[in-house]
């Protein structure tokens, strides 16, 4: 019977558990210190305060993820991510007294108190707790695996596996297929049978794993896993090949009735999507709010330059080529799409992908003198600030686009797409992304921009969205690259 390794936060409930309890601890210290009673849960304040904060601890270990990795941290990295999720317990516990209006009763002390003491106990007891678990790990008995491969792949597989099998398993032997190389060893390890004498030792000799690691056309190879597994031998197999795809991320599934290889520039956790949509929906309504009061002093603006609709819809292409309606505060005089065809030749990104002008003279209020300078009009200004956006928190809460992601591009310029470019749509299109915060308009080459989407897809993480939205206000306050 083959154990499955535990995936998900459920996979560190023993850290899970564990820092809860250090947390409890210096809760109870604090207030021993501060009180000079030993037990803070006679009052109800402090027996709440208790909940809450073992509560908020579980809530931020699974959110924040901390224990991801817990055992291959170093001692910095460690305390590092101690003192960061020592933090974030402490503000969010300090945020939920001012939200009940508890923190006047609530002792100062004692919250101070229970922030110093957690972060060191804390610390100390990971460090401990990993070094019993590997401890375990190294002394306890390891599976006893084989490994079954050709003349020819041996020595790439042993490499490609490097120290796996020397820190999770036994080696019991090599077993090459195509040559009688018994009695010899390979890089250490002993070559125990042939494809003819395989079966005989697996079936008398100590074999809990099997590694099948020989071409997928080799011609027993099918047969020979049938064996095994009828043998009730665990049978690995490396299902594909193509060391191009090596930098993808892959995962095994089910699909239907098969179990398949799947390939994919980067993949998300249910938990991750559940978080960015969240962040999505909040922000969306934030952003809607923000739309109304924008939408009460732009409006008069906007109808007096340029009687119309105060609101302008286009057609864009989102996530995997899926069309939506992008909506935006109008910027541009009534008849823009139809004067750019004229304006073609003036466009600053040359392979036309995109389409920049130095001087646009369809956008509201906007001229050039006749020294040549431009005269900035309220469109400029709209689009400057980049309140033309706003309105596209509606696509978000639509769930059409997200709050960060990649710039979903029109129709036309969908149809000049070569191949490659395709893969900045592999993910829903955003009001800012790398795009934005890189230099938006100062930015000419598609090429670039479609590194930097591809970028973002392949380096995905909320971490990375926060850091981006961060990025986006400073470069809207400081109006870098607008037009």
């Amino acid at each position: 019977m083959y154990r499955r390794k535990a995936k998900g936060w459920y996979k560190h409930i023993d850290f899970i558990i564990l820092d809860i309890i250090c947390l409890e601890l210096s809760f109870l210290i604090a207030y021993v210190i501060r009180h000079g009673a030993v037990n803070p849960y006679h009052f109800q304040l402090y027996r709440s305060a208790a909940i809450v904060l073992g509560f908020i601890d579980f809530v931020l270990l699974f959110v924040c993820n901390t224990c991801k990795n817990v055992l291959k941290r170093g001692m910095l990295q460690e305390l590092y991510t101690t003192v960061k999720h020592d933090v974030y317990v402490i503000l969010a516990f300090t945020l939920y007294l001012f939200a009940v209006q508890n923190a006047q009763p609530f002792s100062r002390t004692v919250l101070f108190l229970c922030a110093a003491f957690y972060m060191p106990i804390s610390y100390v007891t990971r460090l401990i707790m990993k070094g019993a678990v590997n401890k375990m790990r190294r002394s306890g008995e390891k599976p006893a695996l084989l490994i079954v491969s050709t003349s020819d792949a041996i020595y790439e597989t042993l490499k490609t596996m490097g120290d796996t099998y020397y820190q999770l398993y036994t080696v019991r032997g090599i077993v090459i297929l195509d040559k009688d190389m018994i009695g010899k060893q390979i890089k250490g390890i002993p070559v125990v049978a042939s494809e003819s004498t395989v079966i005989e030792y697996v079936c008398r000799g100590w074999v809990d794993e099997l590694f099948m690691a020989c071409p997928h056309n080799y011609k027993t190879r099918r047969e020979l896993v049938a064996q095994f597994v009828d043998m009730g031998i665990v049978v690995h197999e490396n299902l594909f090949e193509n060391k191009e795809l090596f930098l993808n991320r892959q995962m095994v599934e089910h699909m239907g009735g098969y179990t398949v290889l799947t390939t994919t520039l980067n993949y998300a956790s249910g938990r991750d999507l559940f978080l960015k949509r969240l962040i999505d929906i909040c922000g969306g309504i934030v952003g809607c709010i923000i739309t109304g009061i924008l939408f009460v002093i732009l409006a008069p603006l906007i109808y007096i330059q340029s009687p119309g609709p105060i609101f302008f819809a286009q057609e864009r292409v989102g996530k995997n080529g899926k069309r939506f309606k992008i909506y935006k505060f109008r910027s541009m005089y009534l008849d823009a799409e139809e004067r750019k065809q004229e304006l073609m030749e003036q466009n600053r990104v040359e392979d036309g992908m995109m389409f920049k002008l130095e001087f646009d003279p369809r956008i509201i209020g906007c001229k050039k003198r006749a020294d040549g300078t431009i005269k900035k009009g309220v469109g400029n200004y709209i689009r400057d600030w980049s309140l033309d956006e706003f309105p596209q928190f509606f696509n978000v809460l639509k769930g059409d686009m997200s709050i960060v992601g990649t710039r979903p591009p029109t129709m036309d310029e969908w149809g000049k797409y070569e191949i490659h470019h395709r893969a900045r749509l592999a993910t829903k299109p955003g009001i800012t992304g790398m795009w934005q915060v890189s230099g938006r308009s100062d930015i000419t080459d598609f090429e670039e921009v479609v590194a930097l989407d591809t970028k973002y897809i392949n380096d995905w993480s909320i971490g990375l969205d926060i850091k981006i939205m961060f990025k986006t206000v400073l470069v809207v306050l400081h109006r870098e690259g607008a037009m």
